[in-house]
């Protein structure tokens, strides 16, 4: 993985000790389109479960992420889609 990858990890590990955790980056997808950067880490796909997100909406879910990640989505990362599971969800 690359710094933002890693970055990307760290923070959402430490914001909300997940149980599962897939970062994805997907950039090379989108090579042409609006936010891509040459060596990639613009775009991400996001697989996360972690107990904080039980009891809460899609919404809030994405809220905690957007939270825990927000200089990275000021910055580097264009895009990213998450997929946001509370314990014993598929």
């Amino acid at each position: 993985m690359g710094a933002v990858a890693d970055a990307i990890e760290a923070k959402l590990t430490a914001a909300l000790a997940p149980s599962r955790l897939e970062v994805v980056d997907d950039s090379a997808r989108h090579q042409g389109h609006a936010g891509h950067r040459e060596g990639g880490e613009s775009h991400f796909n996001l697989t996360i479960e972690a107990q904080a997100f039980a009891g809460k909406g899609r919404v809030a879910r994405q809220r905690l992420v957007h939270q825990a990640l927000s200089e990275e989505l000021a910055g580097p990362v264009h895009a990213l889609s998450i997929v946001a599971l509370a314990p014993g969800e598929s």
